[in-house]
């Protein structure tokens, strides 16, 4: 496991909040992946230059839990692309509020399906300059 968080700007920052809690008093794995969610959306709505939706999450491993408070950071690249789908990988890190030293919670994988104007699935275009080098073209 990583011991320190990507150097990329994370997509998604927010802090915990007690409202966001399960009856044990950590944050609801469901509020997680929604911030999650959230910063793969925006990496691939940027990537697909349209309308992107949810079509599936592999491989979602909670490592610790999440306390009220917490500075959460979400991570998120781009990882493979197909004809119109696109695989993000995104990781979770918290942070207690007084301290500096981040830990990883979650990681996944999100992938999504680029939306046309019509509400179909529609052909991601080509890569631009800017577009990550990771990037499979498959």
């Amino acid at each position: 496991m990583d011991q320190q968080p990507p150097q990329d700007l994370a997509a998604v920052r927010v802090i915990a909040m007690p409202a966001d809690t399960n009856p044990s008093g950590d944050i609801f794995g469901g509020w997680l992946m929604c911030q999650m969610d959230l910063a793969a959306s925006n990496v691939a709505a940027r990537r697909a230059e349209s309308r992107v939706a949810t079509i599936a999450v592999d491989s979602m491993t909670f490592l610790k839990p999440v306390k009220v408070g917490d500075e959460v950071s979400v991570y998120a690249v781009l990882g493979r692309t197909g004809r119109t789908s696109l695989t993000i990988e995104v990781e979770a890190w918290r942070r207690p509020l007084h301290r500096n030293a981040a830990e990883k919670v979650t990681e996944a994988a999100f992938t999504f399906v680029a939306i046309g104007d019509d509400g179909r699935p529609t052909p991601l275009p080509e890569p631009s300059h800017s577009t990550p080098s990771n990037e499979s073209g498959t």
